[in-house]
């Protein structure tokens, strides 16, 4: 395992539960607003902590901790991704995936196998705009989708999120992905915060007013559509 950062206590990667957050390099998407960039675009150049110093952590923390949250980067891209989840859930750890869904065989194989507890995958954009918000001119919309069935499908706890960016999203698209996520648990819009790290500068964040609209224009179609990060 790559492991570039551990955030060894959140409240808030890992609904309901007091976690540990572990970053994983490299990224299958070159997202223009990402706030990883050194993780995704120079992981090699990153710090790195072993495999055995986070398991000897999360080791000592059994009792006070209830999760792991295994992020990114893009995890799904670790050839040992599912030897490591073995090892954290021997120790009695709840486990949530971050995922942008672009190797849904990865992604099925961890759920077949039960080694999942919870998934929160990115949806970047409506589907004619995932090219721009994924930064893939090429990219395949069907391995996102197959994802996106995958989960829906699933019986474990699960959401799609979609970060929204001025500059990359506009108010309708949320009516489209909506009609595209129609039956799914759980829906949420991340409002943009800029950062020092974020990969392509320039872009901005929604008013809480308009993010709101764009709320209740994917309601429509799911319910359980809610925002995040809105102050």
């Amino acid at each position: 395992m790559q492991i570039h950062g551990l955030n060894k206590t959140t409240l808030l990667d890992y609904p309901g539960h007091v976690a540990a957050t572990i970053f994983t390099g490299g990224c299958n998407m070159r997202c223009p607003f990402c706030q990883n960039s050194g993780l995704v675009l120079s992981p090699q150049q990153q710090p790195e902590i072993s495999e055995e110093e986070t398991l000897s952590f999360l080791e000592k923390r059994k009792g006070i901790l209830e999760g792991v949250c295994i992020t990114g980067g893009e995890p799904t891209l670790q050839a040992d991704l599912e030897n490591f989840i073995r090892r954290i859930r021997e120790m009695g750890y709840l486990i949530k995936l971050d995922t942008n869904g672009y190797r849904p065989g990865v992604l099925r194989r961890l759920l077949e196998q039960e080694l999942l507890d919870y998934v929160a995958m990115d949806i970047k954009a409506s589907r004619e705009r995932y090219p721009i918000a994924c930064g893939l001119p090429n990219v395949d919309l069907s391995l996102i989708e197959e994802s996106v069935e995958l989960l829906k499908k699933s019986r474990i706890p699960y959401e799609f999120r979609t970060t929204v960016v001025k500059g990359i999203h506009s108010p309708d698209e949320f009516t489209a992905i909506g009609q595209w996520l129609q039956g799914c648990n759980a829906y949420y819009l991340q409002s943009y915060r800029d950062s020092p790290q974020v990969m392509q500068p320039g872009y901005g964040s929604f008013e809480p007013g308009m993010l709101e609209q764009m709320r209740e224009l994917a309601a429509a179609y799911i319910p359980q559509t809610a925002l995040r990060g809105v102050d």
